[in-house]
């Protein structure tokens, strides 16, 4: 079973070139991702994500739940 989930996140370029990207599942639970380009930081990031919400879960704020006749 495939399950979409919308996580906002922030991308970022230092002042060496180097991309970073953040995402906040809640508070005091974030992941992160980096690499040469823009692309490269969320597909880290992306990993990143399917790794921590194995770990901790999906948060309530992010679920929606629909009844559908």
């Amino acid at each position: 079973m495939t399950r979409v989930v919308h996580v906002p996140y922030v991308v970022k370029q230092d002042e060496d070139g180097a991309w970073y990207a953040s995402a906040q599942l809640r508070p005091g639970v974030a992941a992160f991702g980096e690499g040469p380009t823009q692309d490269a930081a969320i597909d880290d990031l992306r990993s990143g994500l399917e790794l921590l919400i194995e770990e901790v879960g999906i948060p309530d704020e992010l679920t929606l739940t629909l009844n559908v006749a």
